[in-house]
């Protein structure tokens, strides 16, 4: 069994995942919509973006740190929130912020999750952040908002892009639920996982916590997969920030903007930050990369509010990218959840580790000596063409013509 210390990158640590963790959870993160095409261009389109090496200038004490939020992070990535993250390994949103904690960035606490609000905060010392679904239930929304509130939960992340779910085919096939149905599928797959299924064995946290016992017609897996079927609220709209603001008493950050228009309005109505996000590729398959649409976005509402990221980081390289392409920060959600799975705790730190290592090293071959000065000029081609199609208006993305 290789050491985690010896994994280099965060492809050796899916690989490493993929052997530890059961089919139907490893795919569950591993998957994208339909063709998954927008899932793979997540990832792809960062290649197409070329770096500018600088060479002879001081790039002694290099500073990693920036703000999100007005609050100072050791790095600009934060843990992105995801559903069952504590199948990955056992209570694996407690390790997940443990981790975090301990390297000084951000949690993001998913409203799926295994382990509940309180469980998370009942192991952490600081602030983590909470993702809130909107759901047709609204008592219980207002529930989870007073419950997240009274973790002290610092900020809520408002997913804006599961009004409808995707036609994610992996899962389907799969069977996959929480906690699993012990099918002579899975339970043979188990006997080929053991580490996982002694650890699952040693908790009491297999389900949706943050659900199951807090809605009265959820008591049992069957209860909890008519309910979650039948909640996510295709009325969803602009206004209802202002409510989940002033129920929480917080910022709120909106998360699920691929639309400069769209960005415009989560801002116009009160949204302390946006993350330009395709919900990891599970969503509209067809839909443009992150990377490529975080340009037109960020000159859109840039200079109004924080911009951030996610979907197909995988590198220190593809954060400095993003970057330099205007986002303040990014998140991360599946290179973390292969490091649970991969390693617990241990494996969320070590690809913190090394995706730290990359972008230091990284920005010292830019020429870089400070995070928070990454820009355009760090950029020697985008080879990404820009939005062109008949009626559309707003800024595009611009090529950056090599020169020198």
């Amino acid at each position: 069994m290789p050491r985690l210390d010896k994994v280099l990158t965060v492809d050796e640590m899916m690989a490493l995942a993929k052997r530890r963790v059961p089919k139907q959870f490893f795919q569950y993160a591993d998957s994208g919509s339909w063709t998954e095409g927008t899932y793979r261009a997540n990832s792809a389109d960062f290649s197409k973006i070329l770096l500018r090496q600088r060479v002879a200038v001081n790039i002694d004490n290099r500073v990693h740190e920036t703000q999100m939020l007005g609050t100072s992070v050791a790095m600009p990535v934060a843990l992105a929130p995801t559903g069952l993250t504590g199948m990955q390994s056992a209570d694996g949103e407690i390790k997940a912020a443990r981790a975090a904690e301990a390297f000084g960035v951000p949690f993001t606490l998913s409203t799926m999750s295994i382990c509940s609000i309180e469980d998370v905060a009942e192991h952490t010392s600081e602030p983590f952040w909470f993702q809130l679904y909107v759901m047709r239930d609204r008592a219980f929304i207002e529930r989870l908002i007073d419950r997240a509130r009274a973790a002290k939960c610092s900020a809520l992340v408002l997913t804006v892009d599961l009004q409808i779910s995707g036609q994610r085919h992996k899962d389907l096939r799969n069977g996959m639920t929480a906690p699993p149905k012990m099918t002579p599928r899975f339970v043979a797959e188990m006997a080929l996982k053991p580490r996982w299924a002694l650890e699952m064995l040693q908790t009491r946290r297999h389900t949706f916590r943050n659900v199951v016992g807090h809605v009265d017609s959820v008591g049992d897996l069957s209860g909890l997969a008519a309910w979650t079927n039948r909640q996510f609220d295709p009325t969803l709209h602009w206004g209802d920030i202002k409510w989940i603001k002033q129920r929480f008493g917080g910022p709120v950050i909106v998360k699920g903007i691929l639309d400069a228009e769209d960005a415009r309005q989560a801002v116009g109505h009160g949204a302390d930050a946006i993350i330009v996000s395709n919900h990891g590729g599970r969503q509209l398959d067809g839909a443009a990369s992150t990377i490529r649409a975080l340009p037109e976005i960020v000159d859109a509402v840039g200079k109004t509010t924080e911009v951030y990221l996610d979907g197909g980081v995988r590198s220190g390289q593809d954060i400095i990218k993003a970057l330099a392409l205007g986002a303040r920060s990014t998140f991360i959600g599946r290179a973390f959840l292969w490091g649970l799975g991969a390693g617990g705790e241990a494996g969320v730190t070590r690809v913190l580790e090394i995706i730290r290592r990359e972008l230091d090293i990284t920005m010292a071959l830019c020429g870089e000596r400070d995070v928070r000065e990454i820009g355009r000029h760090n950029l020697y081609s985008i080879d990404l063409p820009p939005r062109t199609l008949p009626g559309q208006s707003g800024t595009a993305q611009k090529t950056v013509p090599p020169t020198g």
